[in-house]
């Protein structure tokens, strides 16, 4: 199955949910809610749309995500002048369970 991290970070202006170094940890279509520190549903939004995408195996740089293995989404709160909060940046790291593929390619070889 795979996991996606989503880590906070980078934080501009006041953001009253994340530190930097929090995470979520996504696994299959599960919020792992022990692993994870805080959820955002305005976090949450922004990066929703590509959670599927990024566990089924499209490239953060084929969907203008990022220019390597990770991809990188903002927050939607603006933050100063706009809002008294602030937006997040976030990495998301996806992470494959190697010995789940190899049984399924071993599946599909017979």
């Amino acid at each position: 199955m795979e996991r996606l991290i989503i880590k906070a970070i980078e934080i501009k202006g006041k953001c009253p949910v994340f530190t930097a170094g929090d995470k979520i940890v996504i696994e299959g279509a599960k919020v792992n809610l022990e692993e994870t520190d805080a959820i955002c549903t305005h976090a949450f939004a922004s990066f929703l749309p590509y959670i599927v995408a990024l566990r089924k195996g499209v490239k953060a740089s084929d969907i203008g995500l990022g220019k390597g293995e990770k991809a990188y989404v903002q927050c939607l709160d603006p933050g100063p002048p706009y809002t008294d909060g602030g937006t997040v940046i976030f990495e998301i790291t996806v992470v494959r369970n190697e010995a789940e593929e190899s049984m399924e390619n071993s599946e599909g070889s017979d």
